[in-house]
């Protein structure tokens, strides 16, 4: 596998067809939002780490690497396999921390590094600079950091002391907002008072992951109230831990079975879990699909047509994406709901999506607040060279479209490299599994 940390030159590929229904069995690597927490948590804990199942992308590599310039030491023991050695306290990266186009690195490090007295660049892609920070940067401003700018590419100058500790910011643009800010909190000088003052947070599953892990590791999180959040000062106990599979990644092939009809199953599925991409299952069966997890596997299988439904996402927004390219090829009318927010996500993803399902014939338009398809079924789409802008959730959902459309075509897959490199070999050993 190649490196990936760096984007690859864009590389055309045509999606494969699915000629017959999909059957087969898929292992899908680890979770990236567990990793990246698990790897910052480590960094910041009292002991070292071993974590295992650890996902190697370009977020992940991205995450090991801004850890490393603020003095944390990592050793890849094995495939998946990494030993977290804590500092005795984080120092200010000599060189910018690149974050890529990754929200949890350009999100959670800042936090991070607001413990490294001295100062600290970051940057990153050229899409990354429209991608929302702000609420992140005002919190440490907060705190008493220095912030220079609201967007990519910032400076955090860090004082010896931080003498914040109560913090007002709006989420309702993404919960890693809060994350950040409360993955960090335990070593801030005099822990943290966050709350959130605006609209719904979205994807608050999320936020549930990174209390939950917290609290594993000893860290006291008390919620006086649904948007109010207090972490006191003290150690995080490092751990061992197990990386669970990516559940939002695994969505793209159970979703294989509804769209060619066959049966596809994901192993290792977590019989309880924070990660929002277990609502997949339920997504499949409004649908119309069978789904259902037994003995630690989830099995989907297509019964038939598609049908329309109408899908409230905000709890689950990475699925939109494949929740979409499936409406495409349905019967009737889908609308989904609650996912405004993923206009500032790795691209415009609700522009995105109109824009590439209408290109190979898709009845598509936007709400407020998500989408409306008109599913009329594959036969009523048409061959199209599909963008990707750069995001692996928008290269799903073609090679999605792609199994019951013939020539369909991604203008770039090596975007899939952020969160699973070697997708287009998974996607193309599933579509060939008979």
């Amino acid at each position: 596998m190649t490196d990936p940390r760096h984007t690859s030159s864009p590389v055309p590929w045509p999606a494969p067809e699915a000629t017959a229904g999909i059957g087969g069995r898929t292992v899908v690597p680890g979770s990236k939002s567990q990793t990246n927490r698990a790897l910052l948590l480590a960094g910041l804990s009292d002991r070292p780490s071993v974590l295992d199942g650890v996902l190697a992308s370009r977020d992940t590599m991205l995450m090991r690497d801004g850890l490393a310039a603020l003095g944390v030491g990592l050793q890849e023991l094995a495939p998946g396999r990494v030993r977290i050695d804590p500092p005795s306290a984080l120092h200010a990266a000599h060189d910018p921390i690149d974050c890529g186009l990754a929200g949890t690195v350009m999100r959670f490090l800042p936090a991070a590094a607001a413990l490294a007295a001295g100062r600290t660049r970051f940057i990153g892609d050229p899409a990354a600079t429209v991608r929302p920070v702000a609420p992140v940067l005002d919190g440490l401003r907060q705190l008493g950091v220095v912030v220079d700018d609201r967007r990519l590419p910032f400076t955090l100058d860090v004082p010896a002391r931080l003498a914040g500790r109560e913090v007002t910011i709006d989420s309702s643009g993404s919960s890693q907002f809060i994350s950040a800010l409360l993955l960090s909190a335990a070593h801030y000088p005099r822990g943290i008072d966050l709350r959130h003052r605006g609209g719904s947070v979205p994807s608050a599953p999320h936020i549930a992951m990174t209390v939950g892990m917290l609290v594993e590791r000893g860290v006291v999180v008390e919620q006086p109230g649904e948007d109010r959040w207090i972490v006191g000062p003290g150690p995080i106990r490092g751990m061992d831990v197990v990386v669970e599979p990516d559940l939002t990644n695994a969505a793209v092939f159970l979703a294989a079975a509804m769209a060619a009809g066959g049966t596809v199953r994901v192993p290792g599925w977590p019989s309880d879990t924070t990660q929002p991409g277990r609502l997949f299952l339920d997504v499949a069966q409004m649908m119309g699909a069978e789904a259902s997890v037994q003995d630690g596997t989830a099995t989907v299988t297509g019964t038939g047509a598609l049908h329309g439904a109408g899908i409230d996402l905000h709890a689950a927004s990475e699925l939109t994406p494949v929740v979409a390219a499936l409406a495409a090829l349905a019967e009737g009318r889908t609308v989904i709901t609650g996912v405004a927010h993923i206009r500032g996500h790795e691209t415009d993803r609700l522009a995105a999506l109109e824009t590439e399902l209408s290109r190979v014939g898709a009845k598509v338009r936007q709400t407020a607040d998500g989408l409306e398809i008109l599913g009329r079924g594959p036969a009523a789409l048409h061959p199209a060279r599909m963008r990707t802008y750069a995001d692996h959730r928008m290269a799903h959902a073609a090679a999605l479209v792609g199994l019951e459309v013939p020539g369909v075509t991604l203008d770039d897959v090596t975007c899939t490299s952020k969160t699973m490199p070697d997708f287009p070999a998974m996607w193309a050993d599933l579509v060939n599994h008979r």
